[in-house]
């Protein structure tokens, strides 16, 4: 099984671990193209018996996954508010895809992680965070919107409700010593050594018995049980406010603002800030 036709990532095998650097220029846009890719990637890895661990990285220091393409957003603001559904959509489906993997996932977060990117790493299993470099943040809200890629479910679960609710309505950035603090993350590690320490985690794990590894996720996923009817709901509630006026509103001036250009997604908060009347 070969793992060279991706465009917007790179997979290296090293005794049973796949390192998987994203790179899709030029700021990790969660957009078609790597969604795709990570979906591909997932369904293959998933059948793949050498592949024992997944390590995520960027091959952008300053970005890990800015976040979702919000272009098609604006396509739908005048589209009728969704009915409930019974199935979860695209982007949901892609993270669920890791989620359910046979294998451990690990993300080394060194830049921006942001939005759908966020939501990204929190459907894998562990996350370690690089001080000084990782940025946390669903900003979502600010612009009129919710999160809709698991967030308002994984989120609660992870740090609890009055932390959640912090970053879900404050939409301002985490930084990786407020992410350990917080529990978003399994560790804040210093930049030169959380290359190293990852590393040496997902070999030491990729030693281990595949099948009891295997159990052993199995065992814990069982204690989340309900979390596919909250994504569902999350999904309806995010459908419903992308349909309102507020993210009428406030989506077109946030792109107006350059939404998903370097220069505003580096400070992403000031752009918020500026997009709800303050100076």
């Amino acid at each position: 099984m070969s793992y060279n036709e991706f465009e917007t990532l790179r997979v290296k095998l090293e005794q049973g671990v796949a390192f998987v650097t994203i790179d899709n220029p030029p700021i990790n846009l969660l957009d078609r193209r790597l969604r795709a890719d990570l979906e591909a990637f997932a369904r293959a890895v998933a059948a793949d018996e050498r592949v024992r661990v997944i390590v995520f990285d960027s091959a952008d220091p300053e970005f890990f996954i800015a976040h979702t393409d919000a272009t098609p957003f604006l396509q739908r603001l005048s589209d009728p508010p969704p009915p409930r559904a019974d199935r979860l959509g695209e982007g949901y489906a892609m993270r669920e895809l890791f989620y359910a993997l046979p294998q451990p996932t690990i993300a080394k977060v060194e830049g921006r992680c942001r939005g759908g990117g966020c939501e990204f790493v929190l459907a894998l299993d562990m996350r370690f965070a690089a001080l000084g470099r990782a940025v946390f943040c669903q900003f979502e809200v600010a612009v009129g919107c919710v999160p809709g890629g698991g967030a308002t479910q994984r989120l609660p679960r992870l740090i609890g409700r009055g932390r959640a609710l912090e970053m879900l309505l404050g939409c301002d950035d985490i930084d990786a010593e407020g992410a350990e603090l917080y529990g978003l993350v399994n560790r804040a590690l210093p930049a030169e050594t959380i290359g190293p320490f990852v590393e040496r985690l997902a070999l030491r794990i990729a030693a281990f018995p595949a099948e009891a590894v295997r159990l052993a996720r199995q065992a814990v996923r069982a204690s989340e049980a309900g979390l596919h009817a909250g994504l569902l709901e999350e999904q309806f509630w995010a459908g419903q406010a992308l349909a309102s006026a507020g993210a009428g509103e406030r989506l077109p001036r946030f792109f107006a603002m350059g939404a998903q250009t370097r220069e505003v997604e580096l400070d992403l908060p000031q752009a918020l800030d500026l997009l709800g009347g303050k100076r």
